[in-house]
């Protein structure tokens, strides 16, 4: 769970910090400007961007009842954040799984990428799809309806 806030929590030091600085050295708007950025940049790389999590057990067994395609992600990773603002709305209708939180999700991550934790990873029917195409996820989800 920690691990997952790092980023953004060492995001908002930094823009914190730079801010601070700013404004001390009497450039106010400046700092306003800073900290704005890093708060953005910290809210993308937070894992509140992303639909909720579940454990790749439970998502392993809705999708073979449903058929939806599963993510495996993390955050911070900048291929997810990708996948997930170019889906939009239709990303909640996958499921997801940070592999961070979960070690059965990153171990199935491995098993398919060489031993690699590389994600996005996102299993459509039971095939892996390493950092597939948002158009091409999109296009799996309109085919299953």
């Amino acid at each position: 769970m920690t691990r997952a806030w790092i980023l953004p929590v060492l995001l908002m030091l930094c823009g914190s910090a730079g801010a601070a600085r700013l404004a001390s050295g009497g450039a106010p708007g400046a700092a306003v400007a800073l900290l704005v950025v890093f708060v953005l940049l910290a809210g993308v790389n937070s894992p509140l961007v992303f639909p909720r999590s579940i454990d790749a057990l439970e998502a392993r067994r809705r999708s073979t009842a449903d058929g939806r395609p599963v993510v495996y992600w993390r955050p911070g990773c900048q291929y997810c954040l990708r996948l997930r603002l170019r889906l939009g709305r239709s990303a909640r209708e996958l499921y997801w799984v940070d592999i961070w939180r979960d070690p059965a999700g990153a171990a199935a991550v491995r098993a398919v990428n060489d031993g690699d934790e590389t994600v996005p990873t996102v299993v459509v029917g039971g095939r892996p799809h390493t950092n597939p195409d948002p158009a091409w996820v999109r296009g799996q989800l309109s085919r299953r309806t």
